[in-house]
């Protein structure tokens, strides 16, 4: 069985980056801005929106809605860090 991905922790870094500690251990700082174009994310173009998100259970989420899954997140950062 695969072994399940969440957010334990999320800062606020500035712009659209948010920096991610996942229940691996693993950190890593996202940069959100190529996600928000479409539906509910657009909201989040807004930087003062964008930085009051809270953390539930398992990700990040806004007021509006909207919430990326942690899945989502983890492949962001290990595809970052293939390129790196």
């Amino acid at each position: 069985m695969e072994n399940l991905i969440w957010v334990k922790n999320a800062e606020y870094i500035n712009d659209y980056k948010i920096e991610i500690q996942f229940n691996t251990g693993e950190v890593s700082v996202i940069n959100f801005e190529e996600y928000l174009d479409k539906g509910i994310f657009s909201a989040l173009k807004d930087v003062e929106f964008f930085k009051n998100f809270s953390l539930n259970s398992w990700t990040i989420e806004w007021k509006n809605g909207a919430d990326f899954s942690p899945e989502f997140l983890y492949a962001i950062f290990k595809e970052a860090e293939m390129v790196n």
